[in-house]
Parts: C-alpha cells; sequence; structure tokens
C-alpha cells in the first residue's frame, strides 16, 4: 500500500518524509488506459508532481485541496497532482503535441521560457467572498536559465514562500512515485536582553545552517532507482544511520476522485443556456469525461432544463458513470 512517513532529527531543527505511492499511483494510471495512457517522460513528470504533492500537502496544517500545477508553451499543455488533507489524490495530464523519447522539463513544458509552476490552496470552507491562495513561480532561474527538475522548481517555491530551505528527491515509474523531503526549521534566539537575544539566534542559526547542509547533502546522494525499489526503513537507514531519528506513524495516501454530477451541473450551469442548448441541437446530448478518473456523464435536454430550472437540484444519470 502507499505509506507517507514523517520523521525528525533529535535535537536538530530538522525534519523530513518520505512517500511511495505503489496503488494509488498505479490507479492514476490505470484510468488513463482507455486514452492510450501517457508517453514515459509525461508519466515520470506527472508522477513526480504527485509525490510532491502529497508531501507538501502533509507537510502544511491546511483543511483545504493543495493544487499542483505545471502548464506553459510545449506539447504538455497542463498536468496537474491534486491532494486533499486525507491525503487522497488524483493527477491527470493533458498532451497536445507529439513527444520525443528523453524529452526534459523544458521540452515538455517550457519550450520558449513560458512555463510556469502554480500551487493553490483551496480552502474547504471558504468564506464569503474568501479565494483560494495561489503562488506561482516560473520554470526558469534568476537568469532565466531553464531549470530541468521539478524538484528543484519546487525547492525554489518553498524558499520563497515559506523561507525555509528544502531538499526533495523525486522519482516516478509505471509501478511507484516516490519523493523524499528535507526541510530546515526556524530557530527563534532566547534571552533576557535583545542583544543577547540576537546573538544567540545568530548562533544557532548558523549551527542550524550547518545540520541542515549536512542532512541535504546525504539525501542528495540517494539514487532514482533506489528512491523506487527499496523501502522506506532501508532508505532511511543507508542515508542517516548515524543521525538519532523520530518517526511517527505512517499516513496511507490513497487514489480518489472529486468529480460529481453536481460538480459537472454546475459546470455546464457556468458555460450559460446558449451554449449548453448548442450542443445539445448539434449532439442530442451533452457528454463530460473526467480527466482525471475517466468517469462519463451525460445530460439530455430534460437533464439540461432542469439544471438551469432548479439550480440546487441535479437530475437522476441518464448514463451510467465508469
Amino acid at each position: 500500500m502507499s505509506e507517507l512517513h514523517k520523521f525528525i532529527f533529535d535535537g536538530l531543527p530538522v525534519r523530513g518524509m518520505l512517500v511511495r505511492l505503489t496503488d494509488s499511483w498505479r490507479e492514476i494510471l490505470k484510468r488513463r488506459v482507455a486514452a492510450g495512457g501517457y508517453p514515459v517522460e509525461v508519466m515520470h513528470l506527472l508522477g513526480e508532481m504527485t509525490a510532491a504533492g502529497a508531501l507538501m500537502q502533509s507537510n502544511i496544517k491546511f483543511n483545504g485541496a493543495l493544487i499542483l500545477q505545471i502548464f506553459g508553451d510545449g506539447p504538455v499543455k497542463l498536468a496537474v497532482a491534486e491532494v486533499q488533507p486525507d491525503l487522497s489524490l488524483r493527477a491527470t495530464a493533458t498532451v497536445t503535441g507529439p513527444i520525443e523519447a528523453g524529452s526534459s522539463l523544458s521540452e515538455l513544458v517550457n519550450v520558449n521560457n513560458a512555463g510556469r509552476c502554480a500551487i493553490t490552496l483551496d480552502p474547504k470552507d471558504k468564506l464569503p467572498g474568501q479565494q483560494a491562495y495561489q503562488g506561482v513561480v516560473p520554470l526558469f532561474g534568476d537568469q532565466r536559465e531553464k531549470i530541468e527538475n521539478i524538484a528543484e522548481v519546487l525547492e525554489h517555491y518553498m524558499l520563497q514562500s515559506e523561507q525555509l530551505d528544502t531538499k526533495l528527491i523525486l522519482a516516478a515509474d509505471g509501478s511507484m512515485a516516490a519523493g523524499l523531503l528535507i526541510q530546515r526549521l526556524p530557530v527563534t534566539g532566547q534571552g533576557n536582553l535583545q542583544g543577547q537575544i540576537d546573538r544567540d539566534a545568530n548562533e544557532d542559526q548558523i549551527g542550524v545552517n550547518e545540520d541542515y547542509r549536512r542532512i541535504a547533502l546525504l539525501a542528495s546522494t540517494l539514487k532514482r532507482e533506489e528512491l523506487l525499489t527499496l523501502d522506506a526503513d532501508t532508505i532511511l537507514r543507508r542515508l542517516f544511520w548515524e543521525e538519532p531519528i523520530t518517526r511517527f506513524e505512517p499516513l496511507s495516501p490513497s487514489f480518489a476522485c472529486s468529480c460529481s454530477r453536481e460538480r459537472v451541473g454546475n459546470m455546464l450551469r457556468g458555460l450559460g443556456t446558449a451554449e449548453v442548448e448548442g450542443i445539445l441541437r448539434e449532439r442530442g446530448q451533452v457528454e463530460v469525461d473526467c480527466e482525471f478518473c475517466g468517469a462519463k456523464y451525460a445530460f439530455d435536454p430534460v437533464d439540461a432544463a432542469q439544471i438551469f430550472t432548479h439550480p440546487n437540484r441535479q437530475p437522476p444519470p441518464t448514463a451510467t458513470v465508469q
């Protein structure tokens, strides 16, 4: 089963997480089989994003969805990984052009440096007028050099948004999506006088940076094959055998899709009566497929009329939802 392990380094303001998505990742891929599956390069990118999304969601205290998106001007128009607070997750990618073997991140999404990574926090119980929080970072560095590693993009985002150094190792194949996160935690100086507080804080910070750099360097030695083939106990023991670690009860990420007939009806209502009626005249019914799970929804003229006549009441399904 899929598992996520949280741990801390005893006596050090450094924490870590290790995620291994097995059944949940394979379920995501299985839902795409009817559409022909993903090219290997897209599968690797989407798997790394899904593992990163699970790590980032478990790293925050937030009652809502974390949505990680990559979009740009390459053959991969959009890639999305969404993780709920209970670590239920789903992911999908939209491919609009041919993918060459061995394509890099920039070749997939960022051909002309127009690629972006967006991280959205969407609260479950929004207050009136409340909007989801979204942070966006480019897929290039300070000198506009292209970044070829999604982990590096997310490290940059977390340093900008949380002011915390983070090391990410990500990997995916057809059986597993996995990731390791190491993060430096802030230290607050203590003392009776402000000058003493500042000196203590500065000394503590120097020590924290050294501790973090040592542990991040150890984490960076983890090879892709090791992350995808070794179990959590073996990985942590091999990397940090000299570091005292406290581990917590593992969590269990799972696949789940939040699509529903009601949400599809709301989407159709947003299109407007004229647009929906035009589709009905042309095709006889409106058919909508969920890009995440493959569920199929169909609305005939009677269904559509009920959507616009009774906004709070959805019609029963006219086709089997798979």
